[in-house]
Parts: structure tokens; C-alpha cells; sequence
């Protein structure tokens, strides 16, 4: 035996090979053979040449992709591995050539005829390369042009008011419960990332085995091993996003000399950035040149010697750790897949670069493990928050945090992305609402086992609706206030009352960097409260259903649509109003970037901050909820939530189905079930769980998995979409690790 390759009833490939390097190459190749297209827009993306057979719709993230020096960072990164690290490099290695066999030997998909493109060649250093690809805009840096934006129309309050995640940032659900709290006396993991659906999937389901080790887990295409989510036998771990901040900008005064271009340093003189000429084919259009420099910062990703594109004058480099140190963090690949116990796992972290992440590990010897992983920075506060001045001293990295840990209370530890052990090393983190429902969820029950995990994978609980609805309560009061109090959300049968944090060191205070909204204060004086007129029938009937509404965003729910219509409504009228409304246009950086600048997007996700402080710029909120409410009794939505609440996965290549052909949803941003639409633009839904899994420590077939669409990135395989019957249901396919129960494929 060399390596062999065999299928699950799913088509989830099972391969065992005599080595570790056998083994990687058999991943290459089985992910070619599974995955041809997805890995090479995947290869393309990181070279910053995807535009050359998808269109200029792709041009901005190329030239991004160029002027951040991606494949180059990759090719640095490649090489010091190999001089550290040379068993990893070789390894990773013998997974190009996996992935370049399997890209030779198969029939191309579909999607190359369609663009006329053939499959390319893999070189060692690609597998860094689509890491870096999938994970640069993973922290989030372009929040600090929002920051900088929002400061610049609304003063440095605003940025608390809409300080929550933002429309380009990725999340998760975990939760690690201990055998104190299991049916079996043994650890559960559970949880689901949220991540933009993509089709194919980010997440491959895979089983490696050779007699060094045997790991079932979630791969990432394109990337040997399993680095987010495994289960070796004897320890599993899974991660979420930290929410960390360890990218920084800086603000470049640049000029042109005749050797090249010049960058004003700290030192208050002028330093000589690298620069070159690159060019960018486009298909259908004309090559694009792109200029790129680095200055002792980074790469300069937007503006230059010459300014934006409008003429303002800026120029911004990038700095992260990978750019900076020339590791990415492949050297934990290999000691993860080894690992029989936390300590195990631990150790293996301690060489994790990026994306920063909060990581749960159990041991089937009662090992426990809550930590975060990842390099981030130490530098002054400021560079947290916005762009800095690269010409001013005081602003340098002067070493790396270390990673905090955080422990269990009550035999539980949950983490969706809220304040928790990471804390110290971000700016904005997610709304307390989804741990503090998976919280409350584990409390209601004393003994928990995998089969009893979906219950709270898919709960539709909506604990955000509660500043809007109080409005409502307020408008169809006797009494009229302006600003409405909080009063407790409703609580039902199935709702647990408890919504207390699994531990102290998840939700720590509030740090002085980000003040809490509430405090915030207008610098227009609030409009004088009048007596309106009595609501219409239709709008008092509207606001009485949905008093009446047991907050959850099922998508047979007509209820649930008529919230998310009102709460549309809201966030349009808001965006609108004179208060905000300059913000919505955003300064002239690249295209990829305008997401995080779009004002509706920041309205929307910020609501219950908005409704809520003290004051808002002037805006009389009750009477924006009053006209809204009015504005959707008058057209109410026709259907349930499930009819506008479709998925929208994405496609390099879009399908020319449509939407309407996607299945509806349940959930919504808020819930433990996180379908995000973008209230106010659209309810279809982008991003939401990219998998879900339940890895049980008392047998590892017991464990459980499911993916969107399913292990086939062919369109028109039995395995293109198989899964995602059980995913919208919010059931889970069985996780197999006996060879005698599966089908043999093929030997290699």
C-alpha cells in the first residue's frame, strides 16, 4: 500500500497512506480530483490573477492582492520554513504534487470550458499563498478607514455607537463541555464557523490516516492537514475567530525622485521604498498596470505618491506579522495532526501565526484546554483604532502579546466572538447575544450528549429585536416617551431564563478603549418631544402582533418577516436622515474595501446601539420607528421570512439560477443560527455556518458533521449538494472511521 482512497455513503474521502508525506499527497490529490475549479480560482486569487479569466469584476481584489505582496509574502514564508522547518516543507510539498497529479490526470470541470481556462501549476509555496488569500481581510483592517470615516462626519463618539462586527468580518459559535456535564462522563465540542457560504465549500470534510496518526476534520482546500477543527482519536479542538487586531495601516507621505519613490520615517527623513510596475490581464479588457510599493511599513494597498483615485491625498501600507516575521504558522500542521492530548495541541499552538483564534480542546484523558493562538503585536493603542501617521514616532511593533488563556465555569465554556480571553488584543468584538444564548441553553440542562448538539446549532432565538421592540411597546403605550427604557426581553416556554456568561474571564469589563454606547452624546441638541397622532389600525395591529411575537427567526415565520421588514424600514430611515446621511459617502479607496464603508450595512448592524443611547445626533428615534411601522402595515411583506431569507453563496462564477432558486433560511445575524442578511439592503444571506460538527471524546463515531452543499465541488456529482438537505434541517451526517465500512475508490 502506498495510499488508497476510499468514500463514505457521502462522498467524504477517507485516505491511508504508509507516510506522512504519502498521506499529504494523497490529500492534494483527492482534493483535485474533488475540487479542481475551487483550488485553482483559489491559486489564481493569491497571485492577484483571477481577473484574467473571471473579468473585471475581480480586478480590484487582484490589484489588492498585488500591492499587498501576497504570493511574494507566501514565497518568503515558504522559504524560511524550508530552513526551519524542512519536515514541514517537504510535506507540504509532497502536497503540490498530489495537487498537481490530480489537476493533470482529471477531465476540468465545467467551469473551465465556460471561461476557457486550463488548469495551471501548483508551486510549493501556493498552499501559503491561498491561506493568506482567505484570510487577509479576515481582521478586519479596513474598519479603521471606517473609524477614521465616522470620526471625520459624527466626532470620536460615533465610534462607539457603531462599534459591533462589521459586514466583512468572520465569526463563530463554540462551546466546550465538559465530562462533568456529558451523558457519557467524557468532553463535547461543538459549534459552527460562520464564514462567507461559498460554492464550493471552505470546508473539506476529510479522514487522514497513517500509522503515525488518524485524524478525521474540516481541511481547508488547497491547505494539507487539518488546522481548524480535527479529532484525532484521543484529543479534538476547534476554533473561533479571537476578534484580535494584529494588522495595522499607516498614513505614507510619499514623493517621486528620479531613482523611485521616497517615504518620510519616523526619524524625520527620507527613506528609499522598494517599487516595481506590475501588469494584469483582464479578460475582455485591456491590461492593467499596477504600481507597487513598500515602504519600511509594508505594502502601500490604496493611494500613493499621486494620491487616491479621486486625487485626495493618502497613501496607506499594511503591516502584519506573516510580511513582518516570514512565518505563517505551518510549522503547528504537522504537531496538530500528532496530537494525543491537549498538551499536545497546546504546544502545537504556540507556533500558530494567523488568523488569531480562541481555541477548545478536549482529551479523552480529561485534559481541558481554553486559550487563544496567534501573533499579535505590541504597539501603542492608537494603532488599533485607525491609520497612523508612518512619519511620526511612536507607532513601531516593540514585541508580541502573549496569548491569554481562560478556563471553564460550570463545566462549560462557550465562545461566539463576544468579549472573552481575547479581549486584550481587540478593538470591536460581536454582541454578547449568541454566547449569552448557547449559555443559557447548556444551563437549562445538567447532562448534555452529541445527539442533543443540533438543539442549540439551530436555535432561532433573537434577543437583539429587543430595543426596537421596546419602541413599539413605547408607541402603543397610553403614554408616548421619546426614548423608551429597556425593560427585560420577554421569556417563553422554550427560552431559557438564565443568560448568564459561561465564565467571568469570557465577558470581562467593557476596556476604556470602547466606551459603551449608551454613554454617547449628540452634538446636536435632541428635537422636542410632540404628541403624534393616533397610530392607524393596520400600524397598531402590526406593533400589537409583534409584541406578541416569540422573537424567533424561523423561516416558515410570518411574524419573523414582518420584523425584519420593520427593521428595514428603521435602518433606511436612519441611514437617511441629514444626521448620517454625509456618511454614506465613503472616501475613493479600492472597491474590495467599500464594504466595510457602507453606511446602511453599519446602520443595520449597530440598531440596537442606535435605539438605545441617550441621544442620536438630534434624530427623533420614536418618530422613525412610528413612520417605518406605518410604512410596512401599509405594504406588509406578502410571505414568512424563509420566502426573502435565501441564501446567497457565493460563486467565482455567479449561477445563472438566480436567487430565487436557493433554499430560505432560518436565523438571522444575531442568533445562535447566524444567517446574516444586511437589514436594509438585502434578507438574502451571504455568510452563515460554513459547517457544523460535534466532536465526542468518548467515541470519536459518535461524533457528527455537515457542510452547506457537500464534499463534491462538481457541479452535477451525487456529492455536489447532498448535505445541505441535513444543513437547512440542521441535522448531522455520522463521522466514520472504520475502513471496513467504507468503499474503496482507488489506489494511489
Amino acid at each position: 500500500m502506498s495510499a488508497e482512497t476510499y468514500r463514505d455513503a457521502w462522498g467524504i474521502p477517507h485516505l491511508r497512506a504508509d507516510s506522512a508525506a504519502e498521506l499529504a499527497r494523497a490529500q492534494g490529490r483527492v482534493t483535485a480530483r474533488d475540487r479542481a475549479w475551487q483550488l485553482e480560482v483559489e491559486r489564481h486569487r493569491a497571485q492577484g490573477t483571477s481577473a484574467s479569466f473571471l473579468g473585471p469584476g475581480a480586478l480590484s481584489w487582484d490589484r489588492l492582492a498585488r500591492r499587498a505582496r501576497l504570493a511574494d509574502t507566501a514565497r518568503r514564508c515558504f522559504t524560511a520554513l524550508e530552513r526551519q522547518d524542512p519536515e514541514t516543507a517537504a510535506w507540504v510539498r509532497a502536497y503540490v504534487d498530489g495537487v498537481n497529479d490530480g489537476l493533470a490526470e482529471n477531465d476540468p470541470a465545467p467551469e473551465f470550458a465556460r471561461t476557457g481556462l486550463a488548469p495551471g501549476h501548483w508551486e510549493p509555496w501556493t498552499p501559503l499563498g491561498v491561506w493568506l488569500g482567505t484570510h487577509l481581510l479576515f481582521a478586519g483592517f479596513p474598519a479603521k478607514l471606517w473609524r477614521e470615516h465616522i470620526t471625520g462626519h459624527l466626532g470620536p463618539e460615533a465610534v462607539a455607537l457603531f462599534a459591533t462586527d462589521g459586514p466583512g468580518t468572520a465569526g463563530s459559535n463554540g462551546w466546550l463541555v465538559s465530562g462533568e456535564r456529558t451523558t457519557t462522563g467524557h468532553a463535547l465540542i461543538a459549534g459552527d464557523p460562520h464564514r462567507f457560504i461559498e460554492d464550493p465549500g471552505v470546508y473539506q470534510q476529510i479522514h487522514l490516516s497513517c500509522p503515525e496518526f488518524d485524524v478525521v476534520g474540516l481541511a481547508v482546500p488547497g491547505v494539507p492537514g487539518v488546522a481548524h477543527f480535527g479529532h484525532t482519536g484521543t484529543v479534538a479542538w476547534a476554533i473561533t475567530n479571537a476578534m484580535a487586531d494584529y494588522q495595522d495601516l499607516y498614513r505614507e507621505r510619499l514623493r517621486r525622485t528620479g531613482a523611485g519613490v521616497e517615504a518620510l520615517g519616523p526619524d524625520g527623513t527620507w527613506h528609499r521604498a522598494a517599487r516595481h510596475t506590475e501588469r494584469v490581464e483582464v479578460a475582455g479588457e485591456e491590461t492593467v498596470e499596477v504600481e507597487v510599493i513598500e515602504t519600511d511599513r509594508g505594502p502601500v494597498i490604496a493611494g500613493g505618491p499621486e494620491g487616491l483615485d479621486d486625487g485626495t491625498p493618502a497613501a496607506l501600507s499594511l503591516r502584519h506579522p506573516p510580511r513582518v516575521t516570514a512565518d505563517l504558522g505551518f510549522g503547528a500542521l504537522l504537531p496538530l495532526l500528532r496530537a494525543r492530548t491537549v498538551a499536545d495541541v497546546d504546544r502545537a499552538l504556540d507556533a500558530w501565526t494567523e488568523p488569531v483564534n480562541v481555541v477548545q480542546a478536549a482529551d479523552t484523558e480529561g485534559g481541558l484546554l481554553h486559550r487563544v493562538a496567534g501573533r499579535v503585536p505590541v504597539r501603542p493603542e492608537e494603532n488599533g483604532l485607525r491609520p497612523v501617521p508612518a512619519w511620526e514616532p511612536g507607532h513601531e511593533w516593540t514585541g508580541w502579546h502573549t496569548p491569554p488563556r481562560a478556563g471553564l465555569t460550570d463545566g462549560v465554556a462557550v465562545m461566539a466572538n463576544q468579549r472573552g480571553p481575547s479581549t486584550p488584543l481587540g478593538v470591536e468584538f460581536a454582541p454578547p447575544h449568541r454566547a449569552d444564548r448557547i449559555a443559557a441553553l447548556l444551563a437549562a440542562k445538567e447532562h448534555w450528549s452529541a445527539p442533543d448538539m443540533p438543539t442549540i446549532h439551530t436555535d432561532t432565538h433573537l434577543a437583539s429585536a429587543t430595543p426596537l421592540l421596546n419602541h413599539l411597546t413605547a408607541l402603543t403605550a397610553p403614554t408616548t416617551a421619546t426614548t423608551p427604557t429597556t425593560p427585560a426581553p420577554p421569556t417563553t416556554a422554550t427560552t431559557p431564563t438564565t443568560a448568564t456568561t459561561p465564565t467571568t474571564a469570557i465577558t470581562p469589563a467593557t476596556p476604556p478603549t470602547t466606551p459603551t454606547p449608551t454613554a454617547t452624546t449628540a452634538t446636536t441638541p435632541a428635537t422636542p418631544p410632540t404628541t403624534p397622532s393616533p397610530l392607524t389600525p393596520e400600524a397598531a395591529a402590526l406593533g400589537a402582533r409583534l409584541l406578541a411575537w416569540d422573537r424567533r427567526m424561523d423561516a416558515d415565520s410570518t411574524d419573523a418577516a414582518a420584523y425584519a421588514a420593520l427593521r428595514a424600514a428603521v435602518v433606511r430611515r436612519l441611514a437617511a436622515h441629514p444626521a448620517l446621511a454625509p456618511a454614506s459617502v465613503p472616501p475613493a479607496y479600492p472597491e474590495v474595501l467599500q464594504p466595510w464603508l457602507a453606511l446602511v450595512p453599519r446602520v443595520a448592524y449597530a440598531l440596537e446601539h442606535l435605539l438605545r443611547a441617550d441621544d442620536l445626533y438630534g434624530i427623533d428615534r420614536a418618530a422613525t420607528v412610528r413612520a417605518a411601522l406605518e410604512e410596512v402595515a401599509a405594504a406588509p411583506p406578502p410571505g414568512t421570512w424563509g420566502d426573502t431569507h435565501r441564501l446567497a453563496p457565493w460563486r467565482a462564477l455567479p449561477d445563472a439560477t438566480g436567487p430565487a432558486a436557493e433554499p430560505g433560511l432560518s436565523g438571522d445575524h444575531d442568533c445562535v443560527l447566524c444567517t446574516s442578511p444586511v437589514p436594509g439592503l438585502t434578507d438574502r444571506a451571504a455568510r452563515g455556518p460554513a459547517a457544523r460538527y460535534v466532536w465526542d471524546l468518548a467515541d470519536r463515531d459518535n461524533s457528527r458533521w455537515v457542510v452547506p452543499h457537500g464534499a463534491s465541488g462538481v457541479p452535477g456529482s451525487p456529492h455536489h449538494r447532498d448535505q445541505q438537505p441535513l444543513w437547512l434541517a440542521g441535522e448531522l451526517t455520522p463521522v466514520i472511521t472504520d475502513f471496513t465500512r467504507l468503499t474503496k475508490e482507488s489506489d494511489d
